[in-house]
């Protein structure tokens, strides 16, 4: 069930997949390509077991749901869409395969609907939604009507993806399971390079090798954007310049062909001045704050200025950016407490998102309700994660979310929280869902900021949390109350 020999599906469209049905489509990557395809006029229909939040969309774009796996669900269907966590002896994969129908994995479907479009395609360790996101608006505010498909949700749009009338097509390009050398784009962005999926890579070495690849796969014509105050941007970046592949840079580095300064975060956002080849921009600004953003933000606008676009509608694009979510996602305030939602969970996005809600924490406390994702990041970076969440002032770990994953006894959830350079009442492991809400209104008190944070999960508990504050506080029991009660 590899996926197939890129330049096998070069000719190869979404019209020629005819109906098309999605294992799992819920899942966000999932999802986005649904969504992709009904809007391009694909029959596209989808199976899941949960009612994720983006399945009432795809309703009503005209997608046809079943809520269970069945060998059924195929009667009528061409081609079958699998991911990378679809095991191999799936009842449907193995129905499919009996029928002779199709099977494709996402990033060979993504490829089909990517043909005879531009390709702007965006990869990296870290940042790929929120550089996919805004690169889209800034195309969208250009009038441009880009296509795209990114692995998270424009807070404008409400959406994930979408057929456009445009040249371009926009796409969160993923390196975990090496789809990403399927495409051929245009333009290839890398954020960044650190270690990651090393279950796939083996070593550093073998992720960089890959990037290098993607790079090949620009068209002749296009160029690279890559970042050059990231050490392996920078090596990807001479490497592929040797090979007379064109690239350009952004960042703080003296060298950037997009030079930030003056970078500026703080509650209200981000913002800082650029110049292009030493000319100057002027300053960009973004509502959402953390340098991480603005570093985001800057590799859209070199890819945008490469590709003609106006300074003045990049500009004002970002400013109107406000965010993707499960990326510092504001999911509400009860009892005096505010709680977000934020996608990280490798320690280096960890570290840079926590150092943003402590900024925006202010004076409150911090508090940490994180998910560890996969088994195997857990347990190779344990030290770095535990650090990152001890910038915080409490942390409530729950146990590992790794699907199709063995999780060795005393490792996962237990050996994280004990691994945190927080004192032992400061940290607890909760192993349970359901007790989490109760365990975070028994902590918090006005003036914190609760966060909710990594695996896929995790996003549906915020509802949760605001209910408990509401409730603790409306019987007098959460901790604010009682510390204020003790305090008089």
């Amino acid at each position: 069930m590899n996926a197939a020999k890129p330049d096998q599906l070069a000719e190869l469209t979404a019209e020629d997949l005819g109906t098309v049905h999605l294992i799992g489509v819920g899942g966000v990557g999932m999802s986005g390509l649904a969504r992709l395809l009904l809007t391009r006029g694909v029959p596209v229909s989808g199976s899941e077991l949960r009612e994720w939040p983006s399945l009432a969309g795809l309703r009503a774009l005209g997608g046809t749901i079943h809520m269970q796996h069945v060998v059924s669900n195929l009667d009528g269907v061409d081609t079958v869409v699998y991911s990378t966590a679809i095991p191999a002896d799936h009842l449907e994969l193995v129905e499919a395969r009996s029928r002779g129908l199709r099977i494709l994995h996402r990033s060979e479907a993504l490829a089909a609907a990517m043909a005879g479009r531009r390709t702007i395609a965006v990869a990296g360790t870290h940042g790929k939604t929120t550089t996919t996101s805004m690169t889209t608006m800034i195309l969208q505010h250009a009038g441009l009507d880009p296509s795209f498909f990114i692995g998270g949700e424009i807070s404008e749009a409400g959406s994930n993806g979408h057929h456009g009338s445009g040249e371009f097509f926009v796409a969160e390009a993923d390196e975990s399971d090496r789809s990403f050398l399927v495409y051929r784009p245009h333009v290839g962005i890398v954020t960044n390079i650190d270690a990651d999926h090393l279950n796939t890579y083996g070593d550093l070495a073998g992720l960089e090798d890959a990037f290098v690849q993607f790079c090949q796969r620009v068209d002749p014509d296009g160029f690279v954007v890559t970042c050059a105050d990231d050490p392996g941007a920078r090596r990807l970046a001479e490497r592929v310049r040797a090979e007379g592949i064109t690239v350009y840079t952004y960042g703080e580095a003296e060298d950037a062909d997009l030079r930030m300064t003056e970078v500026v975060s703080s509650v209200n956002g981000v913002r800082y001045m650029a110049a292009l080849d030493g000319e100057s921009l002027g300053e960009i600004s973004l509502r959402v704050p953390g340098r991480h953003l603005g570093l985001n933000s800057a590799a859209g606008v070199l890819t945008a200025l490469k590709l003609g676009v106006e300074p003045a509608a990049v500009v004002e694009a970002l400013a109107e950016f406000s965010g993707v979510r499960r990326r510092f996602e504001l999911k509400g305030t009860a009892a005096g407490v505010r709680v977000y939602d934020e996608y990280a969970y490798h320690p280096t996005s960890m570290t840079a998102a926590m150092n943003t809600l402590r900024e925006v924490a202010g004076d409150g406390r911090l508090i940490v309700v994180f998910q560890p994702y996969r088994v195997y990041r857990t347990r190779d970076n344990e030290a770095a994660i535990a650090a990152a969440l001890a910038i915080g002032d409490e942390a409530i770990v729950l146990e590992v979310f790794g699907p199709g994953e063995v999780r060795e006894p005393g490792a996962g959830g237990v050996s994280l929280t004990a691994a945190i350079g927080l004192p032992g009442d400061r940290k607890v492991f909760v192993p349970s869902w359901d007790d989490v809400p109760a365990e975070v209104a028994r902590r918090a008190r006005e003036g914190d900021v609760v966060v909710t944070m990594g695996a896929p999960p995790i996003s549906l508990m915020g509802d949760e949390l605001l209910a408990a504050l509401e409730a603790a506080v409306e019987s007098g029991d959460n901790g604010y109350v009682a510390r204020h009660a003790r305090s008089e």
